[in-house]
């Protein structure tokens, strides 16, 4: 098969090279850094050491969830912790919920927010109050919504409870369900994962998931809690690791055993209200990892047009579809390695479709939250 230089033009020539840059941008991210996750291996074995701890969960009218899902974790599988659930302002009957467990647990303590109509309140409020309350230094954090996926989840994560780590991110997935969105949610949330997972392996870190994180409350402390992002309804738990994790001081947990589960949102619009609230942070993270980010979304879209685009020219057609079969594979094998190792199941197949399809979705996101936040300000 040879390659008629004539017959293409230089125009064609120019969206070539800038397809064929993308396709290497892509292949950077994937073999330099995403691939990381597919070979590590984290170790089910429980190694704990026995580092008392506090896991913290803040809730407002999550009296539903907490009947369900504190028991789990107050049952743990671990000698030394406590848990402290700051009641934030709710109107359902999440006081009666918790006064109800005390009398079972004596591990579970609690606090209450009072409601106050001159005064928002929110989770980083709710969060710095549940540290002020923890008795132990290092602190686990998770949401009401969540549970464990096995009796030692606190004790996953605490093996890594060691000098010169402060900060602990594990992985926060969504219950397998029916249906395309429950699908996409999940394959979302894995890519999410995979990106600041494999990122802090290559000693980048830059995000964590209040559903499943820990790290040292003199390490909050130290950094004035969220002072610098405190006007931002979102940023409790990936603008704070922005700030403060390093390459020496963060480690990761992956296995199994050490996972929470929620459940998905119901619906089409509440997951993408919830994709708005949380791609509101990207704009506040180090440059570095903005730049970073960008590249590796930019770079996926452009691929994707430039392809589409190519298609046009008969001449470029085997070429073009090489690199997108070379990608196709090299993708498919990093991902489903990926998906292995956080327990991810039946999203395989999916991913050429979600590949293509939430990078969209994330630019749509961006360019509300842009639009919104001109009007506030106009107005």
């Amino acid at each position: 098969m040879s390659f008629d230089l004539e017959n293409v033009g230089i125009g064609w020539m120019i969206v070539s090279g800038v397809f064929v840059a993308s396709f290497l941008m892509q292949m950077y991210f994937y073999l330099f850094f995403f691939r990381r996750l597919s070979i590590h291996r984290s170790s089910d074995a429980i190694t704990s050491s026995g580092e008392p701890l506090t896991v913290i969960i803040c809730a407002r009218d999550e009296a539903g969830n907490l009947e369900e899902n504190l028991p789990v974790i107050l049952e743990q599988d671990y000698r030394n912790f406590e848990v402290v659930v700051v009641n934030d302002s709710s109107e359902d009957n999440t006081e009666e919920v918790l006064n109800r467990l005390k009398e079972r647990y004596s591990n579970l303590r609690s606090t209450h927010i009072k409601k106050d109509l001159k005064f928002r309140t929110g989770k980083k409020l709710a969060l710095t109050i549940g540290l002020k309350a923890a008795n132990y230094e290092w602190v686990l954090l998770t949401d009401a919504d969540c549970c464990p996926a096995s009796p030692h989840w606190i004790s996953q994560m605490q093996k890594h409870f060691i000098p010169p780590y402060e900060v602990v991110l594990g992985y926060g997935g969504y219950k397998s369900g029916m249906g395309l969105l429950n699908k996409l949610v999940r394959y979302d949330t894995f890519f999410i994962a995979m990106q600041y997972i494999s990122f802090a392996l290559a000693g980048l870190p830059y995000m964590g998931v209040g559903r499943n994180l820990a790290y040292k409350r003199s390490l909050f402390f130290a950094n004035k809690g969220f002072a610098s992002h405190l006007a931002l309804e979102s940023g409790d738990d990936d603008l704070f690791i922005n700030e403060v994790a390093k390459k020496g001081n963060t480690n990761i947990e992956i296995s199994h055993q050490s996972h929470t589960l929620s459940s998905p949102p119901e619906g089409w619009t509440d997951w993408f209200n919830q994709k708005k609230r949380h791609l509101t942070t990207g704009f506040h993270y180090r440059s570095s990892t903005r730049w970073l980010l960008g590249l590796e979304t930019g770079s996926r879209v452009l691929f994707y047009l430039l392809f589409v685009l190519l298609l046009i020219n008969q001449v470029l057609i085997p070429y073009v579809i090489t690199f997108f079969i070379v990608r196709l594979i090299i993708t498919f094998l990093i991902l489903n390695a990926g998906m292995s190792r956080l327990s991810e199941n039946n999203l395989l197949l999916f991913s050429p479709l979600f590949d293509i399809f939430v990078p969209l979705i994330n630019i749509f996101c961006v360019v509300g939250n842009s639009i919104t936040q001109k009007r506030i300000k106009w107005r």
